[in-house]
């Protein structure tokens, strides 16, 4: 089984001595990526990133001096959004480092899909953002191509399951709140439990779908009832 989960605007080098283990498989179509957007004028680059003038100034000067080798860091060590927060990777033992290696992804729009150990550096790229064309007709099958064969569960924000899902079947998995009788899912609180679903794979090596079912961190529960082959529904009490 593999699994795929988004990256994070919050991006940060890590610090200590544990370097990259890998390199990302797409670093030559990344590299043309980055020429494209050097490219572009500072003013087409604000709209394309819908951001402030202080984030969009910063990822301006970044890319005009865009160094692949500067910085590098662990992927997944590297983003720290909430999701990476509640995963905590930084305390993963050998044996869990090994097992994310073997099985997760990172779907990235600078670098497609990505190893957890895969050296990387700070960027601003989001998959949705055109620049000027679709990042997801530039990366098309290739990332789902890229993942090795067999299940997919997608922990993974909408805007990058769609670039698997388009060319394979993923299981989705999805954390609801019962609000006036209907399921919804709330953001932040999806994106704690993806990470601690991430962190409980690691910790038990789950290899197959059925052992998730006991995952019940944040007090959300497996509901057989509203789930299928094809969406792992978890309902928080």
């Amino acid at each position: 089984m593999q699994i795929i989960i988004s990256p994070a605007k919050q991006m940060k080098p890590t610090e200590d001595d544990f370097g990259p283990l890998s390199q990302p498989a797409f670093l030559d179509r990344s590299k043309k990526l980055v020429k494209n957007i050097q490219n572009l004028d500072y003013a087409f680059l604000k709209k394309a990133l819908l951001c402030s003038d202080k984030i969009a100034r910063s990822a301006y000067d970044n890319y005009q001096t865009f160094d692949f080798a500067r910085n590098v860091s662990p992927a997944l060590f590297t983003y720290s959004g909430i999701q990476y927060q509640y995963m905590a990777p930084d305390v993963f033992t050998d044996d869990q480092i090994q097992y994310v290696q073997d099985r997760l992804w990172i779907l990235s729009a600078l670098y497609g899909a990505l190893r957890p150990m895969d050296g990387i550096v700070p960027y601003r790229l989001e998959m949705q953002t055109r620049i000027p064309d679709s990042l997801y007709s530039f990366w098309s099958d290739a990332l789902a191509n890229h993942i090795p064969a067999g299940p997919i569960l997608n922990l993974a924000s909408e805007e990058y399951a769609k670039c698997i899902r388009k060319y394979r079947p993923v299981i989705d998995v999805r954390f609801c709140h019962n609000v006036n009788g209907k399921l919804k899912e709330k953001g932040v609180y999806a994106k704690m439990a993806r990470g601690r679903m991430v962190r409980f794979m690691a910790e038990q090596h789950v290899e197959t779908i059925e052992e998730l079912y006991s995952f019940h961190d944040f007090n959300y529960t497996y509901s057989p009832h509203d789930s299928n082959n094809s969406v792992l529904i978890y309902i928080k009490k």
